[in-house]
């Protein structure tokens, strides 16, 4: 999987691999980091990559639909 990193001296983006990504967040994370950190740092990572393919893929649902789905699940359960 490939993502985009911004380079701010360029104001151009570039394709940046998943190994790129994680050197990049390695080095961002302080020197003292805990391997639990890093860990964390990582999941973060991939859990929003996994969700950016999902809207590539049309797997979301805009704020208005999850309004109204909140509000349908609301109402169902207080009409019990």
């Amino acid at each position: 999987m490939r993502s985009l990193a911004f380079e701010t001296a360029t104001d151009n983006f570039r394709p940046m691999t998943d190994k790129q990504a994680v050197i990049d967040a390695l080095n961002r994370l302080p020197e003292a980091a805990s391997l639990d950190e890093i860990t964390e740092e990582l999941h973060i990572m991939a859990a929003i990559r996994r969700g950016r393919a999902d809207i590539a893929a049309g797997r979301s649902k805009s704020h208005e639909e999850v309004e109204h789905l909140v509000e349908s699940w609301a109402t169902a359960w207080t009409s019990r």
